[in-house]
């Protein structure tokens, strides 16, 4: 059903305006928003497949099995880069230059990050698509190379429609 599939994509790209809209931390963007269809979308999620049989986790082949069955998915990754934020220490450090030497990751950009995703799921929910934010589909864009290098963090959102929710119920 060809109109389903274009409401699918329709919501995708609804997300993706809803992440990078989403505010952030002194207002500074670091968000980078894609959208995964066909091949390439089926490639991470074999990757993912991969990697949970490799390393023995199995939600990762749970997960990859659903983005197979998912026609969409919405990736909402950031940047990581201090905002020089006076006395803030969020991310364990004692300041932002701390924070670059010992690799830390920026809270507000994690915390951005958080923000922009609930944002993209809330306009999902909103048109009634099932969806489901899975870590194994951002880690595995992000191993397998499969969005820019300078991405540190990032979800992956599959979405489906059908009678029932393919995300839930789930072994």
């Amino acid at each position: 059903m060809r109109f389903i599939e274009n409401a699918v994509m329709t919501v995708a790209e609804l997300m993706c305006a809803a992440a990078v809209t989403a505010p952030k931390g002194r207002g500074v963007n670091l968000l980078y928003v894609d959208i995964f269809t066909g091949d390439r979308k089926d490639r991470v999620a074999e990757f993912m497949i991969e990697i949970g049989r490799e390393k023995n986790i199995p939600f990762f082949i749970r997960d990859g099995k659903n983005v197979i069955d998912s026609p969409v998915v919405v990736f909402i990754g950031t940047k990581i880069a201090p905002r020089n934020v006076p006395n803030c220490g969020f991310c364990g450090a004692l300041n932002c230059i701390d924070s670059v030497k010992k690799g830390f990751y920026c809270a507000y950009a994690i915390g951005d990050l958080g923000i922009a995703v609930g944002s993209a799921v809330s306009v999902a929910a909103d048109h009634r698509i099932d969806n489901r934010i899975m870590f194994s589909f951002g880690k595995a864009a992000i191993e397998g190379r499969f969005i820019p290098e300078e991405i540190k963090v990032g979800y992956g959102i599959p979405l489906s429609v059908s009678g029932k929710s393919i995300f839930f119920d789930r072994k």
